[in-house]
């Protein structure tokens, strides 16, 4: 419980907000988007837009080749942001689907290989101010090439990059893609 002061009032706030109304306003594929009537925790009503996401799974994939720790990456283009963005593979979880089965299949589909070991490393809400996509973090390790099957509409060009290439493309700002950012920096000691 958060105790301050506010105007020479004290307040004991324990920041929950109670719903008192929602409204479905958008209902499309992937998001749903409500308009929610709230309670404050200082009782006052206010109100939320929420996008209602299904989440997603990212995948820290490392190959090795001629003994060389390799990092896979995918560039595809984000219509949002009209530009072309180099990212780990990554995908939406699909109704009721488990991550770590829909891990496997995003690196499959998006790389063309398969993992032997694979280390969870947790998860990450996007954007926990209006949306409650939830994204699985994992590790792809001891990989074997089996072929791409990208999914439909889906462009993607693969790179791989050395760990400390992927740190400096991070620092610098080409690598500006934040579920990447998070897996890097949970993956890679």
């Amino acid at each position: 419980m958060l105790n301050f002061y506010k105007r020479g009032l004290r307040l004991n706030m324990d920041l929950i907000e109670k719903t008192l109304a929602s409204e479905v306003v958008y209902e499309g594929k992937i998001i749903t988007v409500y308009k929610d009537e709230v309670e404050l925790s200082t009782g006052k009503t206010s109100f939320r837009e929420v996008v209602e996401h299904s989440g997603g799974v990212v995948i820290l994939a490392i190959c090795k080749k001629d003994g060389i720790e390799k990092v896979l990456m995918v560039k595809q283009f984000r219509y949002p942001l009209k530009n072309a963005l180099l990212e780990l593979p990554a995908g939406k979880l699909e109704k009721n689907e488990d991550p770590f089965e829909a891990a496997k299949r995003e690196l499959t589909e998006e790389t063309g290989y398969t993992a032997k070991n694979w280390q969870d490393l947790g998860c990450i809400f996007t954007s926990p101010g209006y949306s409650d996509e939830k994204l699985y973090l994992y590790k792809a390790t001891d990989l074997e090439f089996v072929g791409e099957c990208p999914d439909e509409g889906e462009i993607l060009i693969e790179y791989e990059y050395t760990p400390d290439e992927i740190k400096n493309m991070i620092k610098n700002g080409e690598i500006t893609d934040a579920k990447t950012i998070c897996a890097v920096m949970r993956g890679l000691e």
